[in-house]
């Protein structure tokens, strides 16, 4: 039992697009958890320093999306 050509290239075309949506959803829940834990570590090192201002929070923050945009950005280019 043979299928039509138009038949395969309809499967072929969604699977290329549910592949592409898991790609890039797992890139964005990467990014996101990059965040998360460097901004953690910044506010429980101010806390452990007993500082009033949250330097290390805010250092946290900027360096968790730099290291996100630095990952994301190398798993990109080599997705291609």
């Amino acid at each position: 039992m043979k299928k039509n050509k138009g038949e395969n290239n309809s499967f072929d075309k969604k699977k290329k697009q549910i592949t592409g949506v898991l790609k890039y959803s797992g890139l964005a829940f990467q990014m996101i958890v990059i965040i998360l834990l460097v901004l953690y570590g910044g506010m429980k090192l101010d806390e452990f320093l007993g500082k009033e201002f949250p330097l290390f929070t805010i250092i946290g923050a900027f360096l968790g999306v730099i290291l996100a945009l630095y990952f994301a950005l190398k798993d990109f280019l080599k997705m291609k």
